[in-house]
Parts: C-alpha cells; sequence; structure tokens
C-alpha cells in the first residue's frame, strides 16, 4: 500500500505546482486589459491631445478629451480594465481634474510592475516597495508646492486657465478661466482659524444654452430658471418684485388612483366645475392678498401644477408664474432667493415671500428662459450660462468649465500650486532614481520601476505635442539633476522650460490625489491571483 499513497502524495504535489502558473496568468491578464484602457485615452492627455468622438447606442455624439468622460462613455467588459474607469471616476469626485493623467500613470505602474513580476519579485514585495515609493513621490510634491493665499485672483486665474487649455474649449480659457474664479469665490465659505476654504459646487448651477457662441458665456449673480413662464397675457418684466415658492399644485384636486366619481346628471356636472372654479379662485384671492407677483411652482408627478382656469386668474392680477421647478432644485432656488417654500395655502403669507429687484423673461432665437437679479436676502450662489453653437461644444463647454471650476475649488481646500507640464512627476522621479541607490533589497528595483512610470507623463506630453519623448525626457532628467525643480514640458515651445515662468500651474491636491489614487489601485490589481465568477 505504502508505493501507491507515495504515489498519490507525487500527484497532489504535481497538481498543486501545476496550479502556480494559474495566479501569474491572471495576473498578467489583469495588467493588459487594464493597460489597454490606459493606452485607449493615452493620446488625450496634456494641451496638445487628441480628442475623442463617441457616439452613444442611441446615435448621440460627445466629442471631449476629459478622461473621465470618456471611460463612463466605453463599454468595459474585463473586471481589471472597469477598476480603471473606477479609479478616473474616484478621481474626478475627488479632485475633479486630472482624470486621464491618474488613468496614464495607473497604466505605466502596471506595466513596470510587469517587469518586476518577469524578474520574479513577489507581487507582495512590489506591492509594499510602491507604497514606500509613493511616500517619497508625495514628499517632493509637496516641497515643489508654493502656498497661496485665496484673496489673490491673478493664482487661481493660472489654475484655472492650466486646466482649461487641455480642452476643446482651451481657445476660450481667458474667458472661461475668470468666471470660474468669480463664482468660486463667490461661494466659498473661509473656514475660522484654519487653512483654506469650504466649497460647496452645489452653489454654483451651470445653465447650458444653444446660441451664441462660448464667448458669449456669462455670470449671474443670481437665479436663471431655463425655461418660459407659463402665462399666456400676463408681466414679461417686473421691478421690485415679491416672489413665492409653492409646493402644492394650483388646479382641482383629483382622487386617488383606484377611486373614481361618477356624476349622473348636468346638475352636479355643473355643481362639479363651480366647485373646481371657486377651489382655484380662492387659492389665487390668497396670493393676490399677499402681495406676491412673482410665483414658482414645484412640478407634481401626480396633477397638472397649473390648469388653464389658474393661469387665466393669475394673468388677470398680473401674477408672473413659473412652473416645473425640479424637486431637486428647490434647495438651491431657496438658498438663492433666501426664501422657504410653501407647503400649503395657510402659509402663504406675506412674511414667507421674498424681495427681488428684477424678475425678466429673456427672449432668444433659442427659446426663453428667466432671469432673476438683485436678491438682497440670498445665499452665496452663483449661476453661469454656458453658450455655443451646438449640443456638442455646449456640453464640452461646461465640461471644461466643471474642471476649471473643481481646479479652484482644490486651491481653495488645499491653498497650494505646483508647476504643471510633468514637472512634479519629473521632479519625484528624479528624487526616486537617488532614493534607489541606498534602498535595501527588492526596493532598489521597485524605486528605479516607479520613478521610470511616473516620467510616463512628461514621456506622454511631448509625444502628444509632436516632440520627440526621448530627447524631451533625456532633456528633463538633465534639468532636474541640476536643481530644476520647475522644469516641465512646454508644448508651445517645444522645450523644457521652466513652468512657474510660464505660469503654467496646477493645484497640489490634484498632483497629490492622482499619485496616490493610482498607486492603491495598482497595489489592488497586483493582490488579485484569481477571478471567480
Amino acid at each position: 500500500m505504502a508505493p501507491k499513497a507515495g504515489g498519490d502524495a507525487g500527484k497532489v504535489n504535481s497538481a498543486i505546482y501545476k496550479d502556480k502558473s494559474k495566479p501569474a496568468d491572471i495576473r498578467l491578464s489583469n495588467i493588459n486589459a487594464a493597460k489597454a484602457v490606459s493606452d485607449a485615452i493615452r493620446t488625450s492627455l496634456g494641451p496638445r491631445g487628441m480628442d475623442k468622438m463617441i457616439q452613444a447606442a442611441n446615435g448621440e455624439v460627445t466629442i471631449t478629451n476629459d478622461g473621465a468622460t470618456i471611460l463612463k462613455q466605453m463599454s468595459v467588459v474585463h473586471p481589471a480594465a472597469k477598476m480603471l474607469v473606477e479609479l478616473s471616476r474616484a478621481q474626478d469626485i475627488e479632485a475633479g481634474d486630472g482624470t486621464t493623467s491618474v488613468v496614464v500613470i495607473a497604466g505605466a505602474l502596471l506595466d513596470a510592475a510587469e517587469k518586476l513580476l518577469q524578474k520574479g519579485i513577489h507581487p507582495t514585495v512590489i506591492s509594499d516597495g510602491f507604497q514606500k515609493a509613493l511616500q517619497v513621490a508625495l514628499q517632493v510634491v509637496e516641497g515643489l508646492s508654493t502656498p497661496v493665499d485665496l484673496s489673490n485672483e491673478d493664482a487661481l486665474l493660472k489654475a484655472a486657465a492650466t486646466s482649461l487649455n487641455s480642452k476643446v474649449v482651451s481657445q476660450h480659457s481667458t474667458i472661461l478661466a475668470p468666471i470660474a474664479v468669480q463664482a468660486i469665490r463667490t461661494v466659498m465659505e473661509p473656514i475660522p482659524n484654519g487653512i483654506g476654504a469650504r466649497v460647496d459646487l452645489r452653489d454654483v448651477k451651470v445653465i447650458e444654452r444653444i446660441g451664441g457662441t462660448v464667448e458669449d458665456t456669462e455670470l449671474i449673480q443670481g437665479l436663471v430658471i431655463p425655461h418660459r413662464a407659463s402665462n399666456v397675457n400676463g408681466p414679461h418684466r417686473i421691478e421690485k418684485a415679491k416672489v413665492g415658492l409653492i409646493q402644492f399644485c394650483i388646479s382641482p384636486p383629483k382622487t386617488d388612483m383606484d377611486h373614481n366619481v361618477i356624476v349622473s346628471d348636468y346638475a352636479a356636472m355643473d355643481r362639479v366645475l363651480k366647485e373646481e372654479r371657486q377651489y382655484i379662485l380662492n387659492i389665487v384671492k390668497q396670493i393676490k392678498k399677499a402681495g406676491c407677483n412673482v410665483l414658482l411652482v414645484q412640478k407634481s408627478i401626480l396633477r397638472d401644477a397649473l390648469s388653464d382656469l389658474a393661469i387665466h386668474f393669475l394673468d388677470k392680477i398680473k401674477t408672473m408664474v413659473i412652473k416645473d421647478i425640479e424637486r431637486e432644485d428647490i434647495e438651491y432656488v431657496c438658498k438663492t432667493l433666501g426664501c422657504r417654500p410653501i407647503a400649503s395655502l395657510d402659509h402663504f403669507t406675506a412674511e414667507n415671500l421674498v424681495n427681488v429687484d428684477l424678475v425678466e423673461e429673456v427672449n432668444e432665437p433659442s427659446g426663453k428662459y428667466i432671469k432673476m437679479t438683485g436678491c438682497s436676502s440670498g445665499g452665496h450662489t452663483v449661476s453661469i450660462l454656458v453658450r455655443g453653437t451646438s449640443g456638442a461644444v455646449v456640453a464640452e463647454a461646461a465640461r471644461s468649465l466643471h474642471d476649471a471650476l473643481c481646479v479652484v475649488r482644490c486651491v481653495a481646500r488645499r491653498p497650494a500650486l505646483v508647476p504643471g507640464g510633468g514637472a512634479p512627476e519629473a521632479a519625484a522621479a528624479a528624487e526616486l532614481s537617488r532614493a534607489a541607490i541606498t534602498a535595501p533589497g527588492a526596493d532598489h528595483y521597485c524605486f528605479r520601476a516607479y520613478a521610470d512610470a511616473l516620467e510616463v507623463v512628461p514621456s506622454t506630453l511631448a509625444e502628444n505635442a509632436g516632440l520627440n519623448p526621448i530627447e524631451t525626457v533625456t532633456e528633463l532628467r538633465a534639468a532636474h539633476a541640476s536643481a530644476q525643480s520647475g522644469a516641465g514640458v512646454n508644448v508651445r515651445r517645444g522645450r523644457v522650460t521652466d513652468m512657474r515662468l510660464e505660469h503654467v500651474l496646477q493645484p497640489l491636491h490634484v498632483t497629490a490625489s492622482a499619485l496616490a489614487l493610482a498607486t492603491e489601485t495598482v497595489r489592488a490589481i497586483l493582490k488579485i491571483d484569481d477571478i471567480v465568477s
């Protein structure tokens, strides 16, 4: 019996040995899938990056070079590739910009990890080595940063312009950057006894309108409602307006879904119509008694917010009425006007109304919209009206403006700027190369690999601008070796220059967050050794 047992043990051992190739294959498959996603958007990095045209299933076309938007629209199947899509989304939520850079860095780190795996270094050792390298890189990037005074508009403008210069609408950065800075400065709340300021981007409402050009984009200190008033013969412009926001309907009540009212004769029908008329008339009388001349009505799902009879009566008392205010916009409208929503007719009194200097209906070829300005009791909110010649242009301008707003928000949250153009990555790579010489054991290889991976950012910037990437990166290495910490790739002049002198600056938070999130994702992918469905 003994030899047989020995044979069984031999079989088990060989099975275990054979199975050792599976984790390596899974790891390689994950790395290749994630690298494919990274390579797909690599060409859209930087000011000279290419744009992508994305066609949705419904035939809608999007033209963009925003990493998060491209990846969101891509139909990715592989679970490891989906991790890179999630990574881009995480960067978008955390910083709002650098969504392409973070995926490109992650792709380069995975490429570096693949070479280390081929050398026979264990994935856990590589993962720990990359974490140590990240700490060194973050120290270098923080050392490069210069603190910013939030009252200094010029520094914020430089950061916003740097973000916009890599977008499709880069030629309009001189118009959009000041709008983004002014919007954030209006809504930010300084932290008492702290550094930076709190910014809630929900206080900045971006409204897209087709018609005009991107240059006609404007910032409005007040409220913009992107549809016309519901009146037929009512006023279109009211000065010194008294505005009320109601959450009930000015239309006859209806029964529940399961119930019916059966009317058997004309007299009963007449009585029903008379009651409806009286019901609406009572509401309109209360509105007139309170002195309200601009009425906002929340959108209703179950019945019409306004009946034709209600519009007729409101026209008679010269009250402008705007219906279909979305439920999720109520909070913003209340904060802008400084009012409270009125949920029942009993509470519709003069003290629950707010004064607004001017309410007007603006008529344009693309349609009408309502503009309210001079809200004396309102909070810190702004509306930005983004215009463009077509739907695709307007949508891309709004996305670019959102990125610029996020960049200024990042500076407000963590008031420090670093040079752009791949300078922080190149500085971190130079420091890691020096640290690798004295690093013990496998860390030596991990530091070197991490340093090489970070150089993908300046290399890709140069490649997308039509420069020689090898020459550019070599020149950049030489500049950082001779202590020129601000040296980066100047795509306009086609050579390496000091980015601070070129006013190419980006928030410290964007770069630090990109490095941290990319490293975290790569470590997660390296730790996976099997996919179970």
